[in-house]
């Protein structure tokens, strides 16, 4: 690990603009991405800013009847909270289904959904990858690549990775909207369909933040109600990624939203998809998926995907 300089924020605003005014500044609370990025030096911050001491560490209720969550609220008490589990049970069930409780009790809200890729070439540094060194190449396209976790939704030439939170598919699947301070000291609201970005031809690109732009909270709008699930499928029963997950909302009429995870750059859902739940798995799927572009190793998650979504709909 290389040397750098830490120092703790106090104010919010503060810690943005001490962000913004040091190259190579990054933010750190949990740390149980950053902190392993540090080690392998895919991250090399020359100075951290430790934003535990902000006070952004509570789950409130909102004038609109939701909930507006801290970005340092960590995973195990967001998904353990009372309404959270009663008025959101998709969120709790996704975050249950993610990482380890030991890694749950250290990993916050905010960082959680800035979690880099687990694709085995961004962290193979002796292998190519455009997120990692940019105009490198993708090692996960090279001829024998191995790509069967990575995406087949949303990719492009210069990338495949999927996004790994569990957490974020559910949040999409909620409408959740990410408010942030930026290094002026202006606030601002950022709807989670626009947060994270597909990669393109930049997919060291990986949201919408400005340098030095501080996640504060995430908002969650009122319930929608319905019968919510969540399930993934990996290659082992725990601690592991998904090959493709989906965060189900239903209603009594048939109606709902679905999103998915393991498929793509950013948790995927699209209005075209939710609008053909009442037509069934299949029809969801090929709207989701439609445009897809699956490399021979991991064309099964779109199979995969259908048959998942039909399971939780015959149990709903």
């Amino acid at each position: 690990m290389r040397q750098f300089s830490y120092e703790r924020a106090t104010d919010p605003a503060a810690a943005a603009a001490r962000a913004a005014e040091v190259q190579g500044a990054k933010f750190i609370a949990g740390g149980t991405n950053l902190l392993d990025l540090m080690k392998l030096e895919i991250e090399t911050p020359v100075h951290l800013i430790d934003v535990n001491g902000l006070g952004l560490d509570e789950i409130t209720e909102t004038e609109e009847g939701g909930l507006r969550i801290g970005t340092l609220v960590s995973n195990t008490a967001l998904s353990a909270d009372a309404r959270i589990r009663r008025d959101y049970p998709l969120l709790t069930r996704a975050i249950a289904s993610g990482a380890s409780g030991q890694l749950r009790n250290k990993a916050t809200t905010g960082g959680n959904l800035l979690q880099r890729t687990r694709c085995p070439y961004f962290y193979d540094t002796a292998m190519p990858c455009n997120k990692r060194a940019p105009g490198s190449g993708c090692g996960a396209l090279s001829e024998g690549a191995f790509s069967r976790q990575l995406g087949v939704i949303g990719t492009s030439e210069a990338c495949i990775a999927t996004h790994p939170s569990d957490m974020a598919v559910a949040m999409r699947a909620l409408d959740a909207v990410v408010e942030t301070v930026t290094p002026t000291g202006m606030t601002r609201q950022i709807p989670l369909e626009e947060f994270h970005i597909l990669p393109g031809e930049t997919p060291q690109m990986e949201n919408a933040l400005m340098p030095g732009e501080l996640i504060t909270h995430v908002t969650l709008p009122a319930p929608v109600g319905g019968t919510q699930a969540y399930h993934k499928v990996r290659d082992r029963a725990s601690y592991a990624f998904a090959l493709v997950s989906v965060a189900l909302v239903r209603q009594a009429d048939g109606t709902g939203r679905v999103a998915l995870g393991g498929v793509a750059p950013k948790p995927w859902r699209r209005a075209e998809a939710d609008a053909a739940l009442p037509n069934g798995a299949r029809a969801v799927i090929a709207a989701l998926l439609d445009g897809a572009r699956p490399t021979e190793e991991n064309a099964f998650k779109i199979t995969l995907a259908e048959r998942t979504l039909a399971a939780m709909l015959k149990e709903a």
